[in-house]
């Protein structure tokens, strides 16, 4: 009996000793979890250049129509769009509605002279849905005019590592440089 004691307890202490085959178990275990965090590192990397390049090219497209001094022919708009597409350089699809908005004092309210979204791929801005934005319009004097740039792109993750598809919207406001107003051909600009 001791010597079945003595033998268990010589072969027990062999096993705790024994490390073969430790590398193996410890790849087995941590390989899928430095690939997994490899790929999350690739998606969120990925995803902030995303919001950071939607949201510069749309900065760009606001900043180009700020300088303009002639009447926008109705085209204008697509064109805006197609290039910030050439800005992101993705196959993503861009939404982006264009609007002139003013503020009057004497109805106590944003008015929209004018807006456009080429496609319809966003809804045209009234007068009665600008309240909705009026939190995110800054004061103005009475009179004064903005142009409001507003771009939709969709963001799908390479891998799925626990990011969602999302949609990186800009919403940003701009005041005429050059201008009082921005006209748009085919709208009255008094």
């Amino acid at each position: 009996m001791r010597s079945l004691l003595h033998i268990c307890r010589s072969l027990g202490r062999r096993f705790a000793r024994d490390e073969s085959g430790v590398l193996m178990a410890e790849a087995v275990i941590v390989l899928p979890l430095m690939l997994w965090a490899y790929l999350a590192l690739f998606v969120y990397w990925d995803g902030y250049r995303s919001v950071n390049t939607s949201q510069k090219a749309a900065y760009t497209i606001s900043d180009m129509i700020s300088r303009e001094m002639v009447t926008l022919p109705a085209n204008y708009v697509t064109g805006m769009r197609d290039v910030m597409r050439f800005l992101i350089d993705k196959d993503q699809p861009v939404r982006i509605r264009v609007s002139s908005v003013t503020w009057s004092q004497a109805n106590n309210r944003f008015e929209v002279d004018w807006s456009r979204s080429p496609d319809a791929a966003l809804p045209q801005l009234t007068t009665a849905t600008i309240k909705n934005y009026a939190y995110r319009i800054p004061k103005m004097a009475d009179g004064d005019r903005v142009v409001i740039v507003e771009t939709e792109v969709d963001y799908h993750p390479a891998f799925n590592v626990g990011v969602n598809d999302q949609v990186l919207k800009q919403f940003i406001v701009t005041r005429p440089r050059f201008v009082p107003k921005l006209c748009m051909t085919g709208v009255t600009c008094s």
